[in-house]
């Protein structure tokens, strides 16, 4: 199916005000964001710029979808005009974050589609998470920024691609004996779903739970295990090479906040 024939482009291109999208986007919306279609939810996009979007998504969920946006630009504040509820402020802020919770209280969907830097991506997740209600997502876009050197000084450790990764790390600690992280949103993220350019986290915290192991107590054939985890270890080192991670050199400020990053790949 082409693109065009998504429901979340014919909303975009018939947005009152400018909108840039890619197009590899309007399928992924309708896939992550069509159960929400028509319901009473609060939806947040982070990144507004000529106000397109906001009209995109109102026409997409419906009538009884709340709309807020988050801007640096107090121009913004425009839109409220149209009924949209604006916030202006930074996405790397706890502070700014703290005030935004304390008003509204928890969420819905929250799309990010602010700065796209490392540390932008990364503060946001681990400050918009916890906030976000159960079957709900936060969804950041442009995630291709980690692997673009000009402007974004990637790939590095600490982008937010490589943060992703030991997040589904994290929450694979739910099975027993797996070791911790020290930060973990693992009681908040069920399911992450990965695409090209889009990161989508499932909030769930019922669905969270540690995983135990359970025997059904049957009759058992007695089974010989035939893995041979000598074979395993010289595979490992013929695939090793797959995981080769290059890191690039990174200016003052992103070193600044790579270093504010670490302890949360801990």
């Amino acid at each position: 199916m082409s693109f065009k024939k998504t429901i979340s482009y014919k909303c975009f291109i018939n947005s009152k005000y400018s909108c840039i999208k890619y197009t590899n986007y309007f399928k992924i919306y309708d896939q992550l964001f069509k159960q929400y279609r028509g319901k009473k939810i609060t939806f947040v996009e982070i990144g507004i710029f000529s106000g397109g979007s906001l009209f995109m998504w109102r026409k997409f969920f419906g009538k009884k979808a709340r709309i807020i946006g988050i801007d640096l630009d107090p121009k913004a504040k425009q839109f409220e005009k149209y009924g949209f509820e604006i916030f202006i402020g930074d996405q790397s802020k706890k502070e700014f974050w703290n005030k935004f919770f304390k008003k509204l209280g928890k969420v819905d969907i929250i799309l990010d589609d602010g700065g796209h830097t490392n540390f932008q991506q990364i503060m946001t997740t681990n400050l918009c998470v916890p906030m976000i209600k159960d079957d709900g997502k936060l969804v950041i876009e442009d995630v291709h920024t980690s692997f673009i050197k000009k402007n974004w000084y990637n790939p590095s450790k600490y982008s937010f691609i490589n943060y992703s990764k030991k997040v589904a790390e994290d929450i694979n600690t739910r099975f027993p004996v797996i070791k911790n992280f020290k930060y973990s949103l693992r009681k908040y993220i069920y399911k992450i779903d990965f695409f090209e350019s889009i990161v989508s986290f499932e909030i769930n915290r019922k669905l969270c739970l540690e995983n135990k192991f359970i025997d059904n107590r049957k009759k058992s054939t007695s089974p010989v295990e035939q893995r041979n985890i000598l074979s395993e270890k010289s595979i490992f080192f013929k695939i090793k090479k797959y995981f080769n991670l290059k890191s690039n050199f990174t200016y003052p400020i992103f070193l600044i906040n790579a270093l504010k990053l670490k302890k949360y790949f801990k």
